[in-house]
């Protein structure tokens, strides 16, 4: 099993995300990744490498993944036995035009779709090497223990990857995530966190895995088409779930 030791979960408590030195998936499935992401940027043409949101809802190769037996071990050792595949996504900055991702909780884009926000865990793995050059993910360690939800400013989205972000924030703070191929980072749906642009010769490609603990209840008027798993244990919620 690929469970968190007891130093990870209480640094994940403490900092509000964790880094994973090994690897979480071997080469050959890697290489799938890669080739499930070359895949959906032939059909969804018109698309910028980041903007590929929930692509298993598409692509059902992506459940061997997102229902693992090594990604869930790890997420249920933050939020429990019971879980929800949440959403997914394929973040992909290509070199020299990968745009920048504002400051933002990942909270409080979802605002108003759950009735909590405390028991959400994203893992990123990275499926090229992401580091400050290309752009890896930044955190501001222990934002996620702030509370509420911060002021957002409008940003230019020709330049990044959302139209808002946080105002007012001491980037100095900022804890770079630096992860080599096959390894991961999970964090906390609360925590503040962004990312350069790529400006380097190499791609950043990264795969978003995101849980929540399943006594979590999903807001239906807020999630219409929204397509949620039980990925492990009991629906304790009764939310509605799709079967893989």
């Amino acid at each position: 099993m690929t469970v968190l030791t007891r130093e990870e979960v209480g640094a994940f408590a403490s900092a509000g995300y964790v880094i994973r030195r090994r690897r979480l998936f071997d080469d050959r499935q890697l290489d799938e990744l890669e080739d499930i992401f070359a895949t959906l940027r032939t059909t969804r043409r018109g698309k910028l490498g980041d903007e590929f949101d929930t692509p298993h809802f598409d692509e059902p190769r992506l459940f061997a993944f997102l229902l693992s037996d090594e990604v869930l071990d790890l997420v249920q050792g933050l939020l429990g036995p019971d879980l929800i595949l949440w959403s997914s996504h394929f973040i992909s900055k290509d070199p020299h035009v990968g745009r920048a991702t504002p400051w933002h909780e990942d909270s409080a884009y979802w605002k108003g779709r759950l009735d909590r926000y405390d028991k959400l865990v994203t893992v990123w793995l990275a499926v090229d090497r992401s580091d400050q050059d290309n752009g890896c993910m930044q955190v501001i360690p222990g934002s996620h223990r702030w509370g509420g939800f911060s002021e957002y400013r409008p940003v230019d989205r020709r330049r990044h990857t959302f139209g808002t972000e946080i105002v007012d924030l001491d980037v100095e703070l900022a804890a770079p995530l630096e992860l080599e191929r096959g390894q991961c980072s999970l964090h906390d749906g609360r925590i503040v966190h962004g990312a350069s642009a790529n400006l380097s010769d190499r791609r950043r490609l990264g795969y978003t895995m995101r849980y929540l603990a399943a006594d979590v209840r999903l807001q239906p008027e807020a999630n219409r088409g929204h397509r949620i798993w039980l990925a492990r244990g009991r629906n304790v919620a009764g939310n509605r779930c799709e079967n893989a």
